[in-house]
């Protein structure tokens, strides 16, 4: 009986960030067979790569996290890129191998691939399944030959139709993009796409709006003049809600600003960067987040993919401090429409009243769960970001 007393007065066991919030890996491809002018990713145009010697840095990272932090329990992979539908099944069941033995696996593990269109054939898909991917993106962006060209695309509208159903017959799960608000794009004609895009009944769509990043191809365009076309802020917003509209209508609930899925196909792997969980990120360029102990730090890699495989400093680390933690938990979770854990919020710091005005504008709804955007708020909410942030 007293064994028993001692056992109920024992302090519950704290439950870890990765626990609460999911513990993720993500493997950054650097290669393309072309770089888009809109691209700001790290990415590059080269397909001189030995996948041996890759293959075997990659693992030597996965290792060397997994002592580090050991424990764990994966609950997503992601291959992003670049174009990791360039490398073989072989190399990706390699990685997947690595990686799910350094740590055990979440019964419901997400195995992500992002592909292009140009890359897509059904054998090397059915190969790309059986080594263990379960998901695949792939980065249609237009369902129109003139924009594809416009963006830089080498697939055309047929071959995005021929690849969004191949992938829809190797695989349960999928995702397709388009990018919308491009050149000299209507309300009408975007409309038109985007029923286009809802007819081949995708379980989840990621639909970005054009964005003119510092660094591109696309921005040195723009400050020369020769970016002509691009809709007004009005058009944009209309754009914006019309995508609303017509994605609830086939069932796509938006669960992210940008994102859309049949309830039940969210990105998993995407929760565990909104929900400001810890994850991984080996590769060139790649950035990540790990909880150790009541310490978080953020990890960054070179960018260069010479300077990342030579292995001399792979990796930076820094300690983020709590109100750069406030401020990540809320530029990521608010862009959900379940928004952020008051408590957790608190925590770090969040005073309620600081979005009293936004409360009363109906921009911002607090209660005593969560904080989150409204529907009114979200064509607003990087404006309702930086004021909950100063």
């Amino acid at each position: 009986m007293r064994q028993l007393l001692r056992n109920w007065l024992k302090p519950a066991l704290k439950i870890e960030n990765w626990q609460a919030n999911g513990f993720g890996l993500y493997i950054h491809w650097p290669f393309c067979e072309t770089k888009c002018p809109y691209c700001d990713f790290n990415s590059y145009a080269d397909q001189s790569f030995d996948e041996d010697e890759w293959a075997a840095a990659y693992v030597q990272d996965i290792q060397r996290y997994a002592e580090e932090l050991p424990n764990r329990t994966l609950s997503s992979i992601y291959f992003g890129g670049g174009t990791p539908s360039l490398m073989s099944a072989d190399m990706v069941s390699g990685l997947i191998d690595a990686a799910t033995s350094a740590w055990s696996v979440s019964n419901t593990i997400e195995i992500t691939l992002e592909a292009n269109p140009s890359t897509v054939e059904t054998a090397k898909f059915q190969d790309f399944k059986t080594a263990g991917i379960n998901r695949v993106s792939l980065g249609v962006q237009a369902l129109e030959d003139t924009a594809l060209r416009r963006l830089g695309r080498h697939h055309s509208a047929s071959d995005a139709i021929a690849a969004i159903e191949t992938v829809k017959g190797v695989f349960e799960r999928s995702s397709f993009d388009l990018i919308y608000a491009r050149q000299d794009q209507s309300l009408n004609a975007w409309e038109a796409e985007l029923k286009e895009a809802l007819g081949f009944e995708p379980s989840h769509l990621s639909l970005y709006q054009l964005t003119i990043e510092p660094g591109t191809v696309f921005a040195k365009r723009q400050s020369a003049g020769q970016l002509k076309g691009l809709p007004s802020d009005d058009l944009g917003a209309d754009m914006y809600e019309l995508t609303q509209v017509l994605c609830t209508d086939h069932g796509l609930h938006a669960y992210e600003v940008s994102n859309h899925a049949r309830h039940g196909e969210e990105s998993r792997h995407n929760f565990i960067y909104w929900n400001s969980g810890d994850y991984v990120g080996i590769g060139p360029g790649a950035h990540g987040r790990i909880t150790l102990g009541s310490d978080r730090f953020g990890t960054e890699t070179a960018l260069w993919p010479k300077k990342w495989l030579d292995g001399t400093k792979r990796e930076t680390r820094a300690e983020i401090s709590q109100p750069d933690q406030l401020t990540e938990l809320l530029l990521m979770g608010l862009r959900t429409y379940s928004g952020v854990e008051l408590s957790r919020a608190q925590d770090m710091g969040f005073k309620p009243d600081a979005a009293e005005g936004l409360v009363a504008e109906g921009l911002v709804q607090i209660d005593k769960d969560s904080i989150k955007v409204t529907r009114k708020g979200r064509p607003l909410l990087n404006a309702i970001l930086v004021e909950l942030i100063s």
